[in-house]
């Protein structure tokens, strides 16, 4: 058999591994994610259809793209709300796969597909890096006919700049299998600015236009571009040359139109590249990082040009990766959880950027969307881990480093973990709270839990305490710091830092309890017996301890000192995920029994003081379930929220249960922390961890 056949016979047993979603209401997303790579190339439909609307950055902002098709001669459109006189083609359906947005349209005899594909493959660092997406439009006849067919595609301007009256200038460029369209600022302020509602302005947008495709290309006012296609099937005889322009006089758009021929039942396709190259990417200690793919000198020419050579078997491996993760998370979760995992995967990676450090080591920053801007986290890493830990784990030493690093400098003197190391994308050094100046408002028990934590959970995916003993001095004070005040936490706050200080807060003692256990077991992995006894005893002693001191009868406080309270414990899960028993079954037994009483129609309240919850920390709590049907208690709500939210925002994790509508943040990296049943599931978090590609550094 030869490989073609191979390949597309292996893609059918996926497939058909995975059962019927037919049974499943279709997920309405309150976003589509179409463009994803990076806080700042992130591109979002936030609307049932995707021509009756503009494609927004994650913000918000409008960043317009813009398509149509003429069938015998008249025009349709597939993507946007103008020009207005033109009908909108009916959308048939969407389906949306991890690295991969399928929009059908059918009207006027024919079906048009398109296709939205970002190869994040999470397991290859060169490939996850590279900011290139593409998008396919596939043509067929459905009604016996043939008919003549012409492609309308643009991308505006809007994309290079932070606001619309920033100047842009444009240029075209001759490549090997290729053409391409270019489009920045003109005044290139190259990591200029810092702050959470941004959008880049620096560097360039490229579109390219792969060769044989009967094409025409132009770069033109977005009126004269649309209309000359709509009313006449062409572009713009000649690009516009008046430049430097503020991008809101006359929003320029770099555009192609394609000549599709006559269209019977055998299917033509047509192919863009639509990439974004920022030449510097993060300020790491003040010195300006490239992103990876550009470490070993790359210019935006070859990441065009690879991108164009490497289409075709980009294709496949993205669609063999989705298939076989949608069948492995269908598995663990069902069809559902497989539709919410999908749809968090490219939010998750959209919000991070992946840099090469001066050796070429990988760092990889995620930014606090629509929370405070800050960049690397910890208490953002924490949640979003398990989707990484699970399909490579470089990718968490990746996060985990810059923190690690900052710990070490004179700057930072205190004996617990930082919170973050910076505003993206300018990583010089903690923001939040008292910065690196005061203990005012820092989070000292959560982030030395949280880095333990995850420290242990890579030395037990890698099978060694090797990163681990890279900053043994470090995980050894924050350890020392648990000891003394871990187990009753003091006045202060955890990562739900929205629900303001609390002393003795229950939950927080368990991650405290829980990466002392860890600790215990990066020093049994490290040789150092005595002190893994000791650790280890201790967090015995503990355990024991909060199970008297957090009793409340039929479930557990959320407080030690505030009787008829409780609240998500979802920091056991690390129990379950690390093996150590250190609570007996009963305990989370007994607390998911409670919560099932007191969740609202859209999830699971984060605690008794409001009706908000966490997104991720929902899936955390469920992950202890014993049964598909008890997981499937907390999954349900939350897929009907989903559904029924009136926020048309991507993700939001932090939303009010008995409403549907957002509380607060969207777009983070933190629902990540979906896939974390999959990761609770031995068998499949060894299968997949192994299969990352090795990270050089």
């Amino acid at each position: 058999m030869s490989r073609p056949l191979v390949l597309a016979a292996s893609l059918a047993v996926l497939l058909a591994a995975v059962p019927a979603l037919a049974d499943v209401p279709q997920l309405r997303p309150p976003a589509v994610p179409l463009i994803t790579h990076d806080p700042y190339f992130s591109l979002w439909s936030t609307a049932d259809r995707l021509n009756i609307d503009w494609p927004r950055h994650w913000t918000g902002r409008v960043q317009a793209l813009s398509a149509m098709v003429r069938v015998d001669g008249k025009p349709y459109r597939i993507i946007g709300p103008l020009p207005s006189r033109v009908p909108a083609m009916t959308q048939a359906s969407l389906e949306i796969f991890p690295t991969r947005t399928v929009y059908v349209f059918r009207e006027a005899g024919i079906e048009l597909t398109a296709e939205f594909l970002s190869p994040l493959l999470a397991s290859d660092l060169d490939i996850l890096s590279r900011p290139a997406s593409y998008l396919t439009f596939t043509a067929r006849a459905t009604d016996g006919s043939p008919h003549q067919v012409g492609l309308y595609f643009d991308a505006s301007s809007e994309i290079a700049v932070n606001e619309t009256h920033q100047s842009v200038v444009w240029s075209r460029l001759r490549l090997d299998g290729l053409e391409a369209l270019a489009i920045g600022t003109r005044d290139q302020p190259v990591l200029a600015r810092k702050g959470d509602d941004l959008r880049i302005d620096w560097g360039y947008f490229y579109l390219g236009v792969p060769d044989g495709q009967a094409a025409r290309t132009s770069l033109a006012p977005a009126d004269d571009s649309r209309g000359a296609f709509a009313d006449e099937g062409r572009l713009p005889v000649r690009d516009d040359a008046a430049m430097p322009r503020p991008v809101r006089d006359g929003y320029p758009v770099a555009a192609a139109a394609f000549d599709m021929g006559r269209v019977d039942a055998a299917p033509v396709a047509r192919r863009l590249i639509l990439a974004y190259d920022d030449q510097f990417s993060i300020e790491y200690f003040f010195r300006r990082l490239r992103p990876y793919w550009r470490r070993g000198g790359w210019q935006a020419s070859d990441l065009l040009e690879a991108a164009n050579r490497e289409y075709a078997a980009l294709s496949e491996r993205c669609r063999r990766f989705d298939a076989e993760l949608m069948a492995d998370l269908t598995a663990a979760g069902g069809p559902k959880y497989a539709q919410l995992s999908a749809l968090s995967y490219r939010q998750s990676l959209a919000a991070h950027k992946l840099a090469a450090d001066i050796d070429g080591a990988p760092l990889f920053f995620a930014k606090e969307n629509f929370s405070n801007g800050c960049i690397s986290t910890v208490d953002v890493i924490y949640p979003a881990a398990p989707m990484y830990l699970l399909l490579n784990p470089a990718l968490v030493r990746a996060m985990l480093t810059p923190v690690f690093e900052y710990s070490r400098l004179p700057e930072w003197k205190f004996p617990f973990a930082p919170h973050d190391v910076g505003t993206y994308p300018l990583a010089n050094g903690q923001v939040y709270g008292g910065g690196a100046k005061t203990e005012e408002d820092q989070m000292p028990v959560e982030e030395s839990g949280n880095m333990i934590l995850l420290t242990a959970a890579l030395a037990k995916i890698e099978g060694t305490p090797a990163y681990a003993l890279r900053y043994w001095d470090q995980l050894t004070a924050w350890a020392g710091y648990l000891k003394a005040k871990g187990l009753d936490p003091e006045n202060q706050l955890c990562t739900d830092d929205f629900a303001g200080h609390l002393a003795h807060n229950a939950n927080l003692s368990l991650k405290a309890i829980l990466a002392l256990r860890a600790y215990a077991d990066l020093c049994e992995r490290a040789g150092k017996k005595t002190e893994a006894a000791s650790y280890k005893q201790l967090a015995i002693g503990y355990a024991a301890q909060w199970m008297k001191l957090a009793d409340d009868g039929d479930h557990y406080r959320l407080a030690f000192d505030k009787p008829g309270t409780w609240s998500q414990k979802y920091n056991l899960v690390w129990d379950k995920l690390l093996g150590y028993d250190l609570f007996p079954a009963e305990v989370a037994r007994k607390e998911l029994a409670y919560y099932r009483k007191v969740q609202g129609a859209y999830g699971l309240p984060l605690d008794n003081r409001k009706e908000y919850t966490k997104l991720d920390w929902i899936f955390w709590t469920a992950a202890m379930a014993e049964t598909p049907a008890e997981f499937a208690a907390f999954l349900d709500p939350v897929y009907a929220w989903v559904n029924a939210t009136a926020d048309r925002v991507p993700l939001t994790d932090w939303y009010w249960t008995h409403t549907g509508r957002k509380a607060g943040f969207q777009a983070r990296s933190v629902v990540g922390g979906v896939l974390i049943k999959m990761l609770a599931d031995p068998a499949l978090a060894a299968k997949w961890a192994g299969r990352a590609a090795p990270a050089g550094k």
